[in-house]
């Protein structure tokens, strides 16, 4: 019986084979790129790069999809899945489209076997003009398939109402759901969908989530029991955030609801937006989380550099690293943003349109062992430490901590394909330029990426180049192959892995007949690739249809072991001419073939051949085989070169059979003196008699006989359980364990002896001593390795706010030589936790780690205290790491971590080495005074430190930094205190620390201050509120009265001083009738009050008194006023009070000219070069002191300031804010609060400054005045504002307020052109505020709009009107006022020399203004100026030279228009048409005269371009000049120009920025560009 061994062996093996039930096969794809980590680098899909290269590797099928949804054929962005179904072995690719319907497909055939609907799809309509994806949008994001449950998961976008036809919905009434479905039959699983409206962000309460502005774009991730989704934007459009959300995999229920504008960014405020052109969100399945994300306008970090461990609630432009808690929920630990962030940010350069990608193990350098890979719109490549993302300019000189950069030559919206094998290769693929190839090297533990090589084609110039994907046959060298999607062109490329002489090699490509979709990436089944198309799939493979039509499989049913059965006929036709060269059989230990012809056999069509095949069973159970026919098939293609019939059979026998499983048991590394666990031994009688056992031989020559539950030992071993006998097929389970004596290597050999054969047993083990865990951590000093001892604490030291300190916790077996290996089998270690101690990652030291004996294993952790001020308190971090190891005597241990943070302390120090001005908080400034009273200083090398050494010096009590150069000082502390990040200006002596700021959220714009506070100094005043004394000596309290409109109050005699009491001030003001302190520091005496004051609240006077807190002192422009007796103040006239002097509008000192009362910037101080502070401030000391500079400006009454320019937000205002008197001269105005009286000198010689514009944010006199509503596009098919207008190289935003007086808007275009109207016309819609970027001709530091870009401005008292039909959040829409009649006289007053001002005006309106015109400029008006009502006397001081009127008219009819004639006269001048133009590039095509008039024609606009090279109309309404075509304006199509001209509707006048141009007859044509 022993030679029944190999038959048993033999079963064994095909029993272990047959009991394998697996949904996932190992040439499923069911997430994208393949796995969590997002590289596509994928081994298991039998991609032989010799058949790939080969001519059999062809298209397989081309699979259109059937859905229509209104006459539309469907489109696919979601990529397919991969998935062998268990329930019945067969491979199916699964798709989801953009009308939200899912099929299953055959993954050899291409045969949709099942499909279904989710919903009606969203509209690509309800979108504003954000064409991405249309016209619908359902399902485009890639789903997940769920191998345990065969559930595949997606999200779909759709409408609130199913039952609602096919009619658009509306923008807001937009859905996600959440779906899991059967991969069996496509229906929904319990708990499913899952509606996500109205979710609620977790850390951001104010951010609602709305289906109808969000998409879901990113593909699915499934990590663990959840599911994760992010989400974004249709085109950066309304008012959305990013977001990350969870669901359980089996509930439903969300987990997380993460927004990435988080905590303190506002509700209208958008930005990062997780889309990455459809990639993954990344795992590394051990917690932790990767993605990266959009541009954004929260813009929280600027310019000051922030630890990744202290990352900001508004993840912009960022690569961000979360944890995944137990809970499901995310935790933010880690993040990365560029240098310059915020450029990228104004460009819409997003980093995230790439997935962040975990690169495999084999890119591990040094200390680095976790690398990724991204890259942004902006076409930097970043090669990231996962375990240390790089924060917001931590590097060298504030540059990107990370590991290296590559600027790629433009935009990639792919994820890079990743090669570890041969090296590592990294591959990125540009827009419109070649795939570039990169070598990872590592040079004395300095990881590298070198480019070196591309790709010998372009990738197409159209967005859309797909992600990088890499395949090997099974990771042996040499078979690598790189696969790329791409719009334009070869749809399929396929290029060998290692390039050949610094270019890629191309080994086959495939243009598929329908058209790609972008960012479209490779998928693969089994020898098969497919990929998405626009309305189809796509599969390429070797063929399997076989050549030959064979008989059908042959089963041979029962068959006796040792028997040979009835052979059966198998006959094969040719389905072509060919060539049999060979038959063989799979199996021929079970199988045999026989009576074949002789090879080779040529075969013309439907020849037959024949032979004979049996089955002679070895073993017992089912098997199966297959018999091979090989054939040449000549010049044939599409056919397999194989041919398979399938056989099968049952072997059985009559006679008991033994089966023993397994035949080996190992027992590895067990501690010597201890048992083992039992390992199960399975007897198993396979016979259809009953089973005898004998005996049991030994190695040793030892026999042991059995009976029913017999219990041999045997040297180490125990065996259990043993039978002495088995029923005819049914089995018994015995047990062996290992219990060592002694450490070493044991192994016994077992024969079961019966009457049913013998079978081998092998057993083996090892013992040795017991693990002895060594647990050390790196000293913080540097001076080696630290020994645990239970119940101490680790230790970080002292660390540095902002700063990182890594120190690495290690493991030893200490077991010495033999031992046993060191088990962790509980670790917790403290990650993604909130504390200031973490761990970078969930996977060094986890659980199941092992380690050798003699060997280390090691984790990184860090201490990383957030970003806070000099002089703050050190406060200690703790964390805690719960760890067991299979060390017996560790025991479980709770390991404590301490770290202390410390900020740096400025001098002078306490004892302690502490400072003794210890930072208070942020607080704000002007409110309504100034705070602190006393500049010490206004330097560009300013820090923290320098300030309260000043102060120190100075003894003040309260010490501020402030607009990044500027020290404060005063005795009692500010009013108010604000949270932190309103303080967000950095010194301008140190990049790393704060000074001051201007607010964020609804603070910002103001003026805050970082204040300092000794308390071992004077102190006056506190937080707490101070009172009124409502007697000094004989004066008696009346009130808070208001300063006058036009000067003091109290005019008669004033004082200052920072030890201001009541008293004092009482003291001083002897012999008057009145006095009144304010700002707490001034004093003011009279016998009257200047007119315009009044009394006001009480609380308005809020300002302690400089020398006694518990005394309030007014505040800015507000008195406490005290009279000698019980009348009330008597008001006087204006400089009726005794002795009273009225301040007035020096408009010259010196050789400096007064330019007006202007606001502080929005950014820092309008003038931020040199400043001091003055008791004693006169007009003529600040530009004493500012005689270097081109600016000076006085604020407060006595404090000056110096530039060369004006920072961006600084901006005219009006004059009356200028209001308070210079401290050394009253008879003089100093500005006041947040005001500049501003002065210019003629003297100087400016260098080239560039003042950024910025938007007016009201324009006008206060009774008529705009205010700033936006940037807003132009209309569709019309202006946005079509009332009127004119166009001046000299505009201003006054000037165009002016000429629109009459109208309730206006709007600044190109820099030069104003227009009018009463309301926004269909179309327009608010745009980003950016895209207004042209400054004004007439005034550099305000912004006129942009190319096709309006500033637009309303009427105050006016409800603004939103266009119609645009859904934007626009301030608030109320009915569509009705757009006025346009002016039937428009005088155009043209630039034609540079030195003319040009305006306009409407004929209902009389000209009351005075323009100064040159003498060159003609007057052209569309009407005779007689006949209109314009009161053309009251425009004056026109030239003398003579002023040519022409008048012209046409009649309107209804005909359609037709292309214009070639030829128009115009006086002396031929002009010839020269087409279709664009306009140029942010600038008018032409832009030298201009003309609008409703009742323009061709032959109107040729007279006033009289004298130019070319004119051109455009909009069917306006006409401009110039003698040439600016950069930029290229030839369009001739039906682009489709508006019929205003006064005669049978000619053309351009279009929506397309202009139609004549050109002067006698000039040379030249090609149209």
């Amino acid at each position: 019986m022993l030679g029944s061994a190999p038959r048993m062996a033999a079963f064994a093996a095909t029993m272990a084979l047959t009991n394998v039930v697996s949904g996932l096969a190992s040439t499923d794809t069911i997430t994208w790129g393949g796995d969590n980590t997002r590289t596509g680098y994928q081994t298991t899909h039998n991609m032989d790069p010799d058949v790939v290269a080969s001519d059999d590797f062809a298209q397989k099928f081309l699979t259109a999809l059937p859905g229509t949804y209104n006459g539309a054929t469907e489109d696919v962005f979601s990529q397919p899945l991969v998935y062998t179904t268990p329930s019945d072995g067969v491979q199916y690719v699964y798709m989801a489209t953009t009308q939200n319907n899912v099929y299953k497909i055959n993954a050899q055939t291409g045969t949709i076997v099942a499909s279904r609907n989710l919903h009606i799809p969203f509209q690509e309509a309800d979108l504003d003009g954000c064409t991405d994806i249309q016209p619908y949008i359902g399902v485009t994001s890639t789903g997940v398939i769920d191998p345990d449950t065969d559930t595949l998961y997606l999200t779909s976008k759709t409408y609130q109402l199913q039952d609602n036809g096919t009619d658009r919905q509306g923008l807001y009434n937009g859905r996600y759901y959440l779906h899991a479905i059967n991969v069996n039959d496509l229906t929904e699983r319990n708990n499913f969908p899952v509606a996500l409206e109205g979710t609620v962000a977790r850390n951001n309460p104010v951010r609602i989530f709305n289906g109808g502005i969000h998409h879901q774009r990113p593909a699915l991730l499934h990590t663990g029991n959840y599911i994760y989704a992010g989400f974004a934007s249709h085109c950066v459009q309304y008012n959305f955030t990013g977001w990350i959300m969870g669901w359980d995999k089996t509930t439903g229920a969300v987990v997380e609801h993460f927004a990435t504008e988080g905590d303190g960014v506002a509700n209208t405020t958008p930005g990062a937006g997780v889309w990455m052109s459809g990639g993954g969100l990344a795992s590394d399945d051990k917690g932790s989380i990767f993605f990266a994300t959009g541009n954004g306008y929260a813009s929280q970090l600027d310019q000051i550099p922030v630890n990744g461990r202290s990352p900001p609630t508004s993840l912009e432009e960022a690569a961000v690293h979360m944890s995944i808690g137990d809970d499901g929920s995310l935790t933010v630990v880690d993040f990365f943003m560029p240098t310059e962030k915020k450029e990228l940010d104004g460009a819409d350069r997003d980093l995230g349109t790439s997935p962040l990608e975990l690169l495999p193990s084999e890119f591990a350098c040094g200390t680095v062992t976790r690398m990724g890979v991204v890259t942004g719109k902006s076409g930097k490549t970043y090669f990231l430490d996962l375990d240390n993302l790089g924060g917001y300019k931590m590097g060298t000189d504030s540059s990107d901590a990370v590991l290296g950069i590559y600027q790629n030559e433009n935009s990639v919206y792919a994820g890079a394909g990743v090669y570890p094998a041969e090296g590592g290769y990294i591959y990125i693929n540009v827009i419109k330029y070649p795939t570039h190839v990169f070598k990872f090297s590592c040079d004395n533990g300095v990881p590298s990426f070198t480019k070196v090589a591309d790709s010998p084609i372009s990738n197409s110039a159209i967005l859309g180049v797909g992600h990088g994907t890499v395949t090997s046959l099974d990771g042996q060298a040499g078979t690598g192959l790189v696969w790329i999607n791409d719009r334009q062109g070869d749809s399929l490329r396929i290029y060998k892995a290692i390039p050949e002489d610094g270019a890629m090699v191309l080994v086959k490509s495939f243009k598929a007949s329908m058209g790609m979709t972008k960012f479209t990436r490779p998928v693969f089944g089994d020898g098969v690739v497919y990929h998405a198309l626009s309305g189809g799939l796509v599969a390429y493979g070797a063929p399997t249809t076989p050549a030959l039509n064979c008989s059908s499989a042959v089963d041979f049913g029962k068959g006796e072991l040792g028997n040979v059965s009835t052979p059966v006929t198998i006959t094969c036709a040719a389905k072509f001419p060919l060539t049999a060269a060979a038959a063989s059989v799979q199996d021929a230990d079970n199988f045999g073939i026989s009576g074949l012809p002789t090879f080779p056999l040529t075969l013309a069509a439907g020849a037959t051949f024949s032979f004979q095949a049996a089955f002679h069973p070895t073993s017992v159970g089912l098997l199966t085989s297959s018999i091979f026919v090989n054939t040449t098939n000549g010049n044939t293609k599409g056919y397999s070169k194989r041919t398979s019939v399938r056989v099968s059979g049952t072997g059985e026998t009559s006679d008991p059979l033994l089966s023993v499983t397994p035949s080996a048991i190992v027992f590895n590394q067990v501690v010597t003196g201890q048992t083992s666990d039992s390992q199960s031994l399975i007897m198993q009688n396979l016979g259809n008699a009953g089973l005898s056992i004998s005996s049991i031989h030994f190695s040793d020559g030892s026999v042991s006989q059995v009976a029913n539950g017999t219990q041999v030992q045997f040297g180490q071993f125990t065996f259990s359980n043993l039978p002495s006998g088995i029923a005819n097929n049914s089995q018994n389970v015995a047990s062996v364990t290992f219990a060592p004596t002694d450490s070493g290597n044991f192994s016994a050999q077992v024969i079961v002896e019966s009457d049913g054969g013998a079978q081998n047993l092998t057993v083996t083990a090892s013992s040795g001593p017991a693990p002895v865990a060594l647990l050390e951590f790196e000293a913080w000093d540097g001076s080696g390795w630290i020994e645990y001892v239970s119940g101490t604490p680790f230790t970080f030291g002292n660390v540095t706010e902002n700063q990182t300190r890594q120190l690495k916790l290690r493991i030893t077996n200490a077991g010495g030589v033999g031992a046993v290996p060191l088990s962790l089998t509980v670790s917790k270690p403290p990650f993604g936790g909130t504390g200031i101690i973490q761990t970078v990652n969930n996977v060094d030291l986890g659980e199941g780690v092992t380690i050798a004996a003699g060997q280390s294993a090691t984790a990184t952790m860090y201490c990383s205290p957030p970003k806070s001020q000099w002089n703050v308190d050190p406060y200690q971090g703790t964390a805690s790491w719960t760890m067991n190891i299979n060390d017996p005597n560790f025991n479980k241990q709770f390991m404590s971590f301490t770290c202390m943070a410390v900020s740096e302390q400025a001098a002078p120090l306490r004892n302690d080495g502490q400072g003794q001005y210890r930072y208070v908080g942020c607080f704000k400034e002007n409110n309504p005074g100034r705070q602190l009273a006393n500049q010490l200083y206004g330097n560009a090398s300013n820090t923290n430190a320098m300030c309260i050494e000043a102060c120190a010096e100075k003894g003040y009590a309260y010490c501020g930094t402030q607009y990044q150069v500027e020290c404060w000082g005063g005795p009692s502390i500010p009013t108010l205190q604000v949270a932190e990040g309103d303080c967000n200006y950095f010194c301008s002596g140190d990049l790393n620390e704060i000074c001051g700021g201007n607010g964020v959220g609804t603070d910002a714009g103001g003026a805050y201050i970082s204040l300092f506070y000794n308390p071992n100094a004077t102190v006056i005043g506190s937080p707490g509120a101070p009172t009124v004394n409502k007697t000094i000596g004989n004066w008696t309290y009346s009130g808070c009265f208001t300063e006058a409109t036009t000067g003091r109050a109290l005019a008669d005699k004033a004082t200052a001083d920072d030890a201001m009491t009541l008293e004092t001030c009482a003291a001083f003001c002897e012999g008057y009738s009145y006095f009144g302190t304010e700002y707490g520091r001034e004093c003011y005496c009279g016998n009257t009050f200047g007119a315009g004051s009044t009394n006001t609240s009480q609380a308005d006077c809020s300002m302690t008194c400089g020398g006694n807190g518990a005394e309030l002192c007014g505040a800015g422009s507000r008195l406490s006023v005290y009279t000698t007796n019980s009348t009330a103040p008597v008001v006087s006239k204006p400089g009726t009070g005794s002795g009273s002097t009225t301040p007035s509008v020096n408009e010259t000192v010196g050789t400096w000219n007064y330019q007006g009362c202007y606001t502080e910037s929005t950014t820092g101080r309008a003038l931020a070069s040199s400043s001091y502070a003055n008791d004693s401030m006169t007009l003529e000391t600040c530009a004493s002191f500012c005689q270097n500079y081109q600016y000076f400006g006085t604020e407060y009454g006595r404090e000056c300031y110096c530039g060369n320019s004006l920072s961006a937000g600084s901006v005219n205002t009006t004059q009356s804010d200028c209001s308070m008197a210079c401290s050394g001269n009253s008879a003089e105005l100093c500005g006041a609060g947040s005001r500049l009286s501003l002065y210019s000198t003629i003297d100087y010689t400016p260098d080239p400054v560039t003042t950024t514009p910025v938007a007016r944010p009201t324009v006008g006199t206060s009774d008529e005045s705009y205010t700033y509503y936006g940037c807003w596009t132009e209309a569709t098919g019309i202006r946005a504002l079509s009332g009127a207008a004119y166009a001046n190289d000299s505009l201003t935003l006054e000037t165009c307020a002016s000429f629109c007086s009459s109208f309730t808007y206006f709007g600044a275009e190109y820099g030069r052109e104003c227009y009018c109207g009463n309301a926004l016309n269909n179309g327009s819609i608010a745009a980003v505020e950016a895209d207004c970027s042209f400054a004004c001709g007439g005034n550099g530091t305000e912004v006129c709009g942009a190319g096709n870009r309006l500033s637009v401005y309303v009427r105050n008292a006016t409800s603004p009107n939103s266009p119609s039909s645009s859904t934007t959040s626009s301030p608030a829409a109320v009915s569509t006022l009705s757009t006025p009649t346009p002016a039937s006289t428009l005088l155009t007053f043209s630039n034609v020399s540079t030195t003319a001002t040009a305006t306009v005006f409407a004929s209902t309106t009389d000209i009351t203004s005075t323009t100064d015109i040159a003498s060159t400029t003609d007057i052209v008006s569309t009407t005779d100026i007689a006949s209109s009502t314009t009161d053309a006397a009251s425009v004056t001081d026109v030239a003398s030279s003579t002023v040519s009127l022409s008048s012209t008219s046409s009649s309107t009819t209804s005909t359609s228009a037709t292309p214009t004639a070639t030829v128009i006269s115009s006086s002396n001048t031929t002009y010839t048409s020269y087409g279709c133009y664009t306009e140029a590039t942010n600038i008018r095509a032409l832009s030298q005269g201009t003309l609008a008039t409703d009742d323009l024609t061709i032959e109107m606009c040729a007279d006033y371009c009289n004298g130019y090279t070319y004119f051109g109309a455009e909009y069917g309404r306006e006409c401009y000049c110039g003698n040439a075509l600016n950069t930029g304006s290229v030839v369009a199509p001739d039906a682009d120009c489709s508006f019929p001209c205003a006064g005669n509707a049978t000619e053309t006048c351009g279009a929506g920025n397309r202009l139609s141009v004549y050109h002067i007859k006698a000039l040379t044509a030249r090609s149209r560009r």
